[in-house]
């Protein structure tokens, strides 16, 4: 079963639940009675680096700086 917060007990605990998320809780956000999203940890196994522009640069590459090359 699901966990559910309210969007605002997220705001205002958002550590606390990252820490929770971290430790493979997931959540279903609400704000009043409406379900907004859903925040679950990420597997590992699904994501694939492309490229780190944090490798590249300091800080990251700039898009425009990117776009402009293509």
């Amino acid at each position: 079963m699901e966990n559910i917060v309210g969007l605002k007990n997220l705001r205002e605990n958002m550590v606390d639940y990252i820490n929770r998320i971290a430790k493979g809780e997931s959540f279903i956000v609400f704000k009043q009675t409406k379900p907004l999203f859903k925040i679950s940890p990420i597997q590992d196994e699904e994501w694939e680096e492309v490229i780190d522009f944090t490798k590249i640069k300091k800080g990251g590459v700039d898009i425009k700086e990117i776009l402009s090359r293509l």
